[in-house]
């Protein structure tokens, strides 16, 4: 079910917004819906990463390298 958020901005947020879906042809409300979708689930996966990084980190897995030679 979708429901309706209202939310305050700027003027100027406002206005990159509307370039942006302009630029894009998407409208505003898509823009920001995807804006919405995309910080979640960057921070759920941050969330993940800090809690399996200490169990990486006793196996000796410390950069993203170490990661790639371990699926390659």
């Amino acid at each position: 079910m979708k429901q309706t958020l209202t939310i305050r901005i700027s003027d100027d947020l406002r206005k990159e917004l509307k370039k942006i879906s302009q630029e894009e042809s998407i409208p505003v409300s898509d823009l920001v819906r995807d804006s919405l979708n995309r910080y979640i689930a960057i921070r759920k996966f941050r969330g993940i990463r800090n809690k399996i990084l200490p169990f990486a980190e006793s196996q000796g897995i410390l950069t993203d390298e170490d990661v790639y030679k371990l699926i390659s």
